[in-house]
């Protein structure tokens, strides 16, 4: 059996006033590994979706919104194993002048849960930078309680003894944008630093400098508990598990 003890989170929590969206999803057999948890990358395609349902329910995104993840944080409180369905919950959990800040809460129906915040830099139709909207502040800024959203990076480089190998990326990794979607840097974490930690508690942070597009090579260095996606030397996501 898996460590089901409970930890505290160190994310933001719910709010108690201002826009929650709840929503939920059933667990399918491609989502967890051989022995039935609930896989990061997984958890990330929720994250991605639920804020694309918030968005799509309230009406406060338009044609020319465009937003990419600059960093997400994964607090596992409880792992899930065994799980069957997962409730959701998102909500705004800060803003920038051109970002925010998206918190959102998982539970399991047999006891897993999740924390998660990403931070999304919001672009224009020319993918630069541009305010977030009026409609947007008006929607969200109620729950997210005055507090900014950081697009600050905090991982390191990789050092130059780290180990390396190719990443060779699949025609399945690229979204509509044409980059590899952000779920699918979640893959290589799930390959060379979640194997210790499975069962456990644990956290996760995931770093997004620059995108990867289909026809990079790609290096995964590895220097645990670090991780990077490297390009002609480029550094282009960095990522962190340690055990809670």
């Amino acid at each position: 059996m898996c460590n089901r003890v409970v930890r505290e989170t160190t994310l933001v929590p719910r709010p108690r006033r201002g826009r929650v969206f709840e929503s939920s999803r059933r667990i399918r057999l491609s989502d967890t590994d051989a022995s039935g948890r609930l896989r990061l990358d997984a958890i990330a395609r929720y994250l991605q979706d639920v804020a694309t349902d918030d968005v799509a329910d309230n009406g406060a995104g338009s044609p020319d919104d465009l937003w990419i993840v600059r960093r997400c944080v994964v607090e596992v409180v409880a792992p899930f194993a065994g799980d069957e369905a997962v409730a959701l919950a998102t909500w705004c959990s800060g803003v920038g002048s051109a970002a925010a800040a998206r918190r959102t809460s998982l539970v399991g129906d047999r006891g897993g849960r999740a924390e998660a915040e990403t931070v999304w830099i919001h672009l224009d139709r020319d993918q630069r930078p541009a305010r977030v909207s009026a409609r947007f502040l008006e929607t969200y800024g109620e729950a997210c309680g005055g507090r900014r959203a950081s697009t600050r990076l905090e991982l390191p480089d990789p050092p130059p003894d780290a180990e390396r190998r190719a990443w060779p990326l699949r025609a399945t990794d690229v979204d509509v944008m044409g980059h590899v979607n952000n779920a699918a840097y979640w893959h290589a974490v799930e390959e060379v630093l979640a194997p210790a930690c499975r069962a456990r508690p644990l956290s996760a942070v995931l770093e997004f400098r620059a995108a990867v597009d289909r026809e990079d090579e790609a290096e995964l260095v590895v220097a645990e508990p670090l991780g990077w996606l490297v390009v002609g030397g480029d550094v282009r996501a960095a990522a962190a598990v340690t055990v809670s």
